[in-house]
């Protein structure tokens, strides 16, 4: 049987991080973090949030099971509706003119 392993996940605006690390009964997530030697790869922002599979734990002690994967999650650099708007604000479609995809049609 293959030892039980956890996972801890992270991403930079220019690379990913998802490295392996050995479980250990009573593992937490900071334990995973501190484990997984990521802090020595990469500066991590002073205040993150921790999740577990995509679902957010608001405590950092959570005990971990085996095969799970810690996500250290940082700030958006965004607001998602700005980047809506932004993107609206370059492809106008009024409610008298004829959408961007018949654009693409035409140009075809």
């Amino acid at each position: 049987m293959p030892p039980a392993k956890v996972w801890v996940a992270y991403a930079t605006p220019t690379q990913q991080f998802h490295i392996e690390v050995a479980f250990e009964d009573g593992m937490t997530a900071l334990d995973a973090i501190a484990k997984s030697g990521i802090q020595a790869q990469v500066e991590l922002p002073e205040k993150y949030q921790l999740g577990i599979f995509g679902i957010k734990i608001s405590d950092a002690s959570q005990q971990l099971k085996a095969g799970d994967r810690v996500e250290i999650y940082r700030a958006l650099t965004i607001n998602p509706k700005d980047i809506r708007r932004n993107r609206a604000k370059a492809n106008p479609v009024g409610r008298y003119c004829r959408g961007n995809r018949y654009r693409q049609l035409l140009s075809k």
